[in-house]
């Protein structure tokens, strides 16, 4: 019973980090697309 409860854990664990990353890495293309577009429209 203890070990279905931390694989449950672990792998809710696993799921929340990687959409977590998912996330950081959107963040990081939508700061990029802005200065792009910054530098696009100054030039």
């Amino acid at each position: 019973m203890i070990q279905k409860i931390i694989f449950a854990l672990v792998a809710g664990g696993i799921v929340f980090s990687a959409s977590a990353c998912n996330t950081v890495k959107g963040v990081g293309r939508d700061i990029e697309s802005v200065g792009q577009a910054g530098s696009n429209a100054i030039n």
